[in-house]
C-alpha cells in the first residue's frame, strides 16, 4: 500500500515500521523529487525481518565494531588481530591475520550442521527437458573431487585459473573448487570473444583454462571450446601464437558438438572429476588472499582486472545477501538471473547466497527462449520467494506485456530485487505491479565490480522505498555526494557520488597495475581520501539518494547539466515506450544536444504515427523536465544496441549520433544491430 506521509525513510521499530526519524543531517541535504511516493515498510514484513530497526545506529555507533560482528558470521580458521589497517591507503587490509576458506563457508559448514540434504542448487537447462538439483553434500563432494584433479596437477595457492563457461552445476563447483585451494579464478562470461578471453588470459597469467564444449542458446548449441582454441593459438586461424601460460583445458560435455583436441593439453571433465577422492580438507587462507580477479571495461580499451580478496569480500557478501533479501535459509528459493560472468553472478550468484546455505536457482539460457515465458514458468514451478535482476530484463517484460506475467502464479514472490543501473520509477512501479502483485518490497541496489558488494540499498522491513531510488548506504557504508571541491552540493544538485572509508568488500587493486588502481579511483578526490565511483548522484528532501548514472552520461545543454537518466525515465513514462536510451551529442550552437533513441511497447498501436508519436515524446520530456531537456533528435528503433549481459552500449549510440563509424561491436548480443538502427529507425 502506497503511503503519501513526509518520512525520513527509516522504520524506528519493528511493532510499528510507519513511525520514523530523519536520517542524519548530513544525509538531508535535499528537497523534494518529482516523485513522491512512499512505500513505508510492511508491519507483517517488518515483524520478520532479518534487518532490525537499529541496524543503521549500531553500525553508525562504532562501523569497525560493526563489521567485526558481521565476519563472525562466517567460519575462521585463525581469529584477527586488527579488523582494519588502512596505514597504506588506499590499499587496505581486513581482519588482518585472520584466515578463513570461502569453499568451506559456503559448502562444507552447512553439511556438518546437518544441512547436506538441503538443496544447493536447482539447475534449469535451456532445453526445456533439462534439470538438476544438487544439494550440499552433493555439491562438496564435486567440489572436493575437482580441487584433488587441479591439485593433481601442480597447482598451488596464487595460481590463476580462467573458467569461460555457461551458467552450469559445474561452473559452480569450479569456482568454489578454485576457492577451496586458493587459487585465484579468473571468470570470462561466455559470450566474449576469443579475443577478449586470450587478453584476460594473458594477462592473469592462467594455467588452466576451464570450459565446456558449447552452450546451448535460443534452443540451439553453439560453441565454445572453439573459441578457448582460437584464444589459446591452438586454430588455424589464430595469429597470437600460443598462450604460453595455459597448461591444461579442461572441458565440460555439454552440448555434444564435435571439437578439436590437443591429447597433451585437452581433458574431458566427466574422464578425470568423477573418479577423483570425496575427501579433501580445506585450508584456511589469509583474509587478504586475492580470491578473484574480474575483469571490467577501462576507458583505455585495456580491461582492468579488479582484485578481490578473501575476508573482507566474504564478509560483506553474506552479511548484505542476508539483510538486503531477507533471505532464510531451508526456506527460501532464491533467484539472482546473473551469469558469473559479471560480479553480480559472483557475489550474489555464488559466495553470498551459498555462504548462507540458500537454496539457489540457477538457469541456463535466455528469458525467451522457447518463450517469453520461462522466467515465470521457472518462478512458478519451483516457489521463488526472491527474484533479483536487472532494468533492463524489467523493461524487456514491460515491452513483451503484462499479460504474460499474469498468466502464471507468481504468489510465492515475496522480494524483488534491481542491479546494474539506476532503475527508473516507471519499471520500479511495473516490476510490483505486476511481478510482485503490488505487495512486495523492492530493493533497488547500487554496487559496481569494484565495490564487490551491495553499497546503497534500502533494507526490506526497515527502510521505507521510493520507485527509483536506492534510498542510503547500507549499514557500515560511508557515502557522500560532493561537488569539484569537495563541498557537499546543495539540495537536488547533482554532485558526485564517494564513498568516504574503506569497507569490507572493497577492490585491493588493479591485476599487475597499482599505479592504474590509484589514479583510476582515488586520484580524483586523493586530498580527502575519498573514492570516487564515476557515478552523478542527489539526495532528495526525504533523504533518499537517487543514482543518476555515470558522470561521463551528464549532458551540458547550454550550461545546464541533465543526466541522461533523467531523461530516459521520463520517455519511458510514456505508454507507448518500452525502452531508451539517451546520449549526449556534440551541437555547434548549445554544446551539447540531447539525442534519443527509442523501442516502443509491443502493445503500442501499429498504426501510430510515429513521427507524430515523437512529436509527444518531446513534450512529454518538457513537461516533466524542462523545455531545455527536450531532445533534438529521437529515433524509434527495433533494439538498442546491448552486451550479453544487457548493458546499453550508449558509445555506440554517441558515435552514431556524432556521425562517426562505430566501434569494437563483438561484445554484443546482436552486432548486426547498429545496421538495423541505421536502416529500420525512425528518426524526428
Amino acid at each position: 500500500m502506497t503511503t503519501l506521509t513526509p518520512i525520513g525513510l527509516v522504520a524506528t521499530a519493528v511493532s510499528n515500521p510507519a513511525a520514523v526519524n530523519p536520517v542524519p543531517e548530513r544525509e538531508s541535504l535535499m528537497t523534494a523529487h518529482p516523485h513522491n511516493e512512499i512505500f513505508a515498510p510492511d508491519p507483517a514484513f517488518a515483524e520478520q525481518a532479518n534487518a532490525g530497526p537499529d541496524e543503521y545506529e549500531r553500525a553508525s555507533a562504532d562501523r569497525l565494531a560493526f563489521w567485526d560482528e558481521q565476519a563472525r558470521r562466517l567460519d575462521w580458521s585463525d581469529e584477527w588481530s586488527e579488523v582494519l589497517d588502512w596505514s597504506d591507503a588506499p590499499v587496505a587490509k581486513w581482519f588482518v591475520g585472520g584466515k578463513l576458506n570461502a569453499a568451506y563457508n559456503c559448502v562444507d559448514r552447512h553439511v556438518e550442521a546437518g544441512n547436506g540434504d538441503r538443496v544447493a542448487i536447482h539447475w534449469v537447462g535451456e532445453p526445456t527437458d533439462d534439470a538438476r538439483d544438487i544439494t550440499y553434500a552433493e555439491l562438496k563432494d564435486d567440489v572436493s573431487r575437482t580441487a584433488n584433479y587441479l591439485s593433481s596437477l601442480g597447482l598451488v595457492a596464487g595460481d590463476r585459473v580462467a573458467i569461460y563457461m555457461p551458467l552450469l552445476p559445474e561452473t559452480y563447483v569450479a569456482m568454489l573448487a578454485c576457492a577451496r585451494l586458493g587459487l585465484t579464478h579468473s571468470v570470462v562470461f561466455a559470450g566474449f570473444s576469443s579475443a577478449a578471453l586470450r587478453s584476460r588470459v594473458d594477462d592473469a597469467e592462467a594455467k588452466v583454462v576451464i570450459t565446456a564444449d558449447g552452450q546451448f542458446r535460443r534452443g540451439k548449441p553453439a560453441p565454445l571450446k572453439a573459441g578457448v582454441d582460437e584464444a589459446l593459438g591452438s586454430s588455424l586461424d589464430s595469429v597470437d601464437g600460443p598462450a604460453e601460460s595455459v597448461q591444461k583445458v579442461l572441458v565440460v560435455r555439454r552440448t555434444g558438438i564435435d571439437v578439436d583436441w590437443q591429447d597433451d593439453r585437452d581433458v574431458w571433465w566427466d574422464e578425470v572429476i568423477p573418479s577423483q577422492s570425496t575427501d579433501h580438507t580445506p585450508e584456511g587462507f589469509d583474509a587478504e588472499h586475492p580470491l578473484f580477479v574480474l575483469y571490467t571495461s577501462g576507458t583505455t580499451g585495456k580491461p582492468k582486472g579488479i582484485i578481490h580478496t578473501t575476508g573482507g569480500y566474504l564478509t560483506q557478501a553474506s552479511y548484505t545477501h542476508h539483510v538486503v533479501f531477507d533471505h532464510k535459509p531451508g526456506k527460501d528459493i532464491y533467484w539472482c538471473t546473473a551469469d558469473v560472468g559479471w560480479v553480480t553472478g559472483h557475489t550474489y550468484g555464488v559466495y553470498g547466497p551459498l555462504s548462507n546455505g540458500a537454496t539457489c536457482m540457477v538457469y541456463e539460457g535466455t528469458p525467451n527462449s522457447p518463450t517469453e515465458h520461462r522466467h515465470f514458468e521457472i518462478i512458478e514451478k519451483y516457489g521463488v520467494t526472491i527474484y533479483y535482476s536487472a532494468p533492463t530484463l524489467i523493461r524487456t517484460f514491460m515491452k513483451w506485456g503484462r499479460e504474460i506475467p499474469k498468466s502464471h502464479d507468481l504468489s510465492s514472490i515475496r522480494l524483488l530485487g534491481s542491479v546494474g543501473e539506476p532503475i527508473n520509477p516507471e519499471a520500479w512501479r511495473w516490476y510490483r505491479e505486476h511481478i510482485g502483485g503490488d505487495a512486495v518490497p523492492i530493493v533497488d541496489t547500487w554496487w559496481q565490480t569494484e565495490t564487490g558488494a551491495i553499497m546503497i540499498s534500502p533494507l526490506p522491513g526497515a527502510t521505507a522505498t521510493k520507485p527509483g531510488s536506492a534510498m542510503r548506504p547500507i549499514p557500515g557504508v560511508e557515502a557522500s555526494i560532493v561537488d569539484g571541491d569537495a563541498k557537499q552540493v546543495p539540495p537536488e544538485e547533482q554532485g558526485f557520488l564517494v564513498i568516504t572509508e574503506p569497507w569490507p568488500a572493497m577492490l585491493r587493486g588493479i591485476w599487475g597495475d597499482m599505479e592504474r588502481y590509484r589514479d583510476t579511483y582515488w586520484s580524483r578526490f586523493a586530498e580527502e581520501g575519498y573514492y570516487f565511483a564515476g557515478d552523478g548522484a542527489k539526495w532528495d528532501s526525504d533523504g533518499a539518494l537517487w543514482i543518476l548514472g555515470r558522470v561521463d552520461d551528464v549532458m551540458n545543454i547550454s550550461g545546464h547539466r541533465i543526466s541522461t537518466s533523467e531523461v530516459e525515465s521520463a520517455l519511458v513514462g510514456h505508454d507507448s515506450v518500452a525502452e531508451a536510451a539517451v546520449v549526449g551529442a556534440d551541437d555547434a550552437t548549445t554544446g551539447q544536444a540531447i539525442v534519443a533513441y527509442v523501442i516502443l511497447r509491443e502493445s503500442a498501436p501499429e498504426d501510430t504515427d510515429r513521427l507524430e508519436l515523437i512529436d509527444e515524446l518531446r513534450a512529454t520530456v518538457s513537461r516533466e523536465i524542462s523545455p531545455i531537456a527536450k531532445p533534438r533528435d529521437i529515433t524509434i528503433v527495433p533494439e538498442l544496441p546491448k552486451t550479453r549481459s544487457g548493458k546499453i552500449m550508449r558509445r555506440l549510440l554517441k558515435d552514431m549520433a556524432e556521425g562517426r563509424e562505430g566501434g569494437d561491436t563483438s561484445t554484443l548480443s546482436d552486432p548486426s544491430i547498429m545496421e538495423q538502427i541505421r536502416t529500420k529507425g525512425t528518426r524526428g
